[in-house]
């Protein structure tokens, strides 16, 4: 990994020899700050503090996992640690200070943010992927590199060991934090995400970043209760005592089965990695899916309260009647999965997905998703949305006691946009709800676009119905009126169905500068090292897997599929000179000399652009974790 850029003029020139065999961090480049009041941080007037930058992008859901593992290290190293999250958008609305700045909020981030929107601190680091920590020493160098999330004990190691070194070399300063928190609005809700109605017309609304659910009588105005106390945990307990954090979707399970289970209203509760039970009779929230802890690797299936979940955005009954397996599918965000949940069996299984992200069709068990996020079902199908691939997608029944997925809308990870017409050439943007309509249609909260788009099955048209929304995360039919969950706006507002309008927007693409390597044999290159007082764990056999695949497949003409070799001879067309390199790499580590170790799974996937050019580099090295060396990792 080379690390490009300027350095202040005002670095101090390493003097020792060991000094000149790190690597000087890059000085940061971008618009402007937020959590700092309205100061410009520079590199080189934090010496002597260590400096975690964490470049990261709002809507991904790796980089919220990563807010959450970073807060324990922000608190047991406050006196000598200064995090600064660098924001390098993917899509075009996250490189827009207002929604960095809702994001901020509304993810609960405690520590400086620079908005890089033309990704020019993203390239002087040479990052590959989102999210990607980068611990900068007292003395200004590059100490560790990490990429994907599930370092978090890794960096407190790396940061214990550079506190402990630089202690003792008189070069580290404590005190002064930067962090400065940004004034918030009053409203009655923060940041909804989804909501339902009860047969009685009400309208249940998870407050996200109220870390509760709110229930508004019929008239979608006045609230009439809430459920949680509106401190972010997971408690257990009466609606006033019980703690949620940062829910999102809501289903209402059919009266018979709730009388069964003891509660009405399961809640997908996001960061807490949960879902939860709402007796809507008394009030009362339990834990029925969870430990509470994130899955990381292994067995996703299991009773209810035995395994792990990842991030759940939504939740939906699908019934036997509309062609389902009778239970409540989640849109597991986290792991790129859809699950189900049997609220009488109490258990969770896997639905669909594999865990890789992506967008790929056919069996169930075989497809790939990519951070699904809205769930619905209408037409003996569930409809749900991909926000990463920026898709509108269906499951069904395949006829053989198996499901299948399929594609409406939607084409990659990369191409996004916002165009109307035939469905095999409209574009979306990162979209987060979805809804079956009154005529049958489907509606697509398009998130980003900031607008509401139509589906018709019948015709295989897309169309708009709405625009100039602040962030539509989702969408409910109530009474016969529409009402979007305008997540920016932190209100719920009735959709005028007025005609439809289409528009003819550009395709747009994720702005991340490609690799660029020479055709024929490419080193692959994947760096792990295990965090100081750990070693790879070989007890069970090979520590360590790598996956390749390529988009378009052609691109790769040797070297795709899976291994337990970190290091790979790759062999790229010389015929197709774009695509993306689709790179899965795993590793587990142990504890040493420890009599019982504590093993952890660090797992990342990349998709790296890459452009196929005679006289490109014939070696490319991506850093999973370790300290990436003054020119090569």
């Amino acid at each position: 990994m080379t690390f490009t850029g300027n350095v202040s003029d005002t670095d101090p020139v390493p003097a020792s020899s060991a000094a000149r065999q790190h690597v000087r961090a890059p000085e940061l480049a971008g618009t402007d700050w937020l959590n700092t009041g309205g100061e410009r941080l520079r590199l080189a007037g934090l010496r002597g503090r260590i400096v975690l930058l964490d470049f990261w992008t709002s809507g991904c859901i790796n980089c919220q996992h990563v807010i959450d593992e970073l807060r324990p290290i922000e608190d047991e190293f406050a006196d000598v640690l200064v995090t600064i999250g660098v924001h390098s958008p993917k899509f075009t609305h996250e490189g827009e200070r207002d929604a960095i700045a809702a994001a901020v909020e509304r993810y609960g981030v405690h520590h400086p943010v620079l908005n890089d929107p033309d990704m020019t601190t993203w390239r002087q680091y040479a990052i590959k992927a989102w999210p990607t920590l980068v611990i900068v020493d007292p003395e200004g160098y590059i100490a560790h590199v990490a990429a994907g999330e599930g370092h978090g004990e890794a960096l407190r190691r790396v940061v214990g060991e550079l506190v402990e070194t630089h202690d003792a070399k008189g070069t580290l300063r404590r005190g002064g934090n930067p962090y400065v928190a940004d004034e918030t609005a009053d409203t009655e809700l923060r940041f909804p995400a989804k909501a339902v109605a009860t047969s009685g017309g009400r309208l249940l609304v998870a407050d996200t970043a109220g870390h509760g659910v709110a229930e508004f009588a019929s008239d979608a105005e006045t609230v009439v209760r809430r459920f949680g106390s509106g401190e972010r945990g997971g408690r257990d307990g009466a609606f006033d005592v019980a703690s949620l954090a940062e829910p999102s979707g809501l289903t209402l399970l059919p009266e018979a089965v709730a009388q069964r289970v003891g509660y009405h209203l399961v809640v997908a509760d996001t960061a807490g990695h949960t879902l939860r039970g709402v007796d809507l009779s008394n009030g009362a929230v339990t834990t029925v899916a969870g430990t509470g802890e994130q899955w990381r690797d292994g067995d996703d299936a299991g009773k209810a309260l035995d395994v792990d979940l990842t991030s759940p955005w939504d939740v939906c009954w699908w019934d036997e009647a509309d062609g389902g397996p009778g239970g409540v599918v989640v849109a597991m965000a986290g792991n790129h999965t859809l699950g189900l949940f049997d609220p009488v069996d109490a258990t969770v299984r896997r639905l669909a997905g594999t865990t890789t992200e992506g967008l790929r069709d056919g069996r169930a068990d075989e497809a790939f998703l990519a951070q699904p996020s809205g769930l619905a079902v209408g037409r003996n199908r569930m409809w749900f949305v991909d926000a990463e691939t920026s898709a509108l997608r269906w499951i069904e029944g395949d006829g053989h006691d198996g499901y299948a997925v399929y594609t409406a809308v939607g084409t990659d990870l990369f191409h996004f946009g916002h165009r109307d017409g035939k469905a095999a050439h409209a574009l979306l943007q990162h979209p987060q709800g979805v809804a079956v309509l009154p005529d049958g249609t489907v509606g697509v909260a398009d998130t980003y676009n900031g607008a509401i788009r139509r589906y018709d099955p019948a015709t295989g048209e897309v169309v708009t119905i709405a625009s100039g929304l602040a962030e539509p995360a989702g969408l409910v039919v109530s009474g016969g009126v529409v009402f979007v969950v305008e997540t920016g706006a932190h209100r719920l507002t009735p959709l005028e169905m007025s005609d439809a309008d289409q528009v003819a927007g550009e395709a747009l693409e994720v702005r991340r500068p490609a690799t660029v390597l020479a055709s024929g044999a490419v080193q692959l290159n994947v760096v792990f090292t295990p965090p100081p007082g750990q070693k790879l764990d070989e007890r069970y056999g090979p520590s360590t897997r790598l996956e390749v695949s390529a988009s378009p497949p052609e691109l790769l003409i040797e070297g795709d599929g899976a291994d337990t070799d970190l290091s790979r001879l790759i062999r790229l067309s010389d015929e197709v000179t774009e695509g993306v390199l689709q790179v899965v790499a795993q590793a587990a580590s142990c504890d040493i000399d420890a009599e019982h170790p504590v093993c952890r799974v660090t797992r990342q996937d990349w998709g790296v652009p890459i452009r196929v050019e005679r006289g490109g580099d014939g070696e490319l090295s991506l850093v999973m974790s370790g300290n990436p060396g003054p020119s090569g990792a």
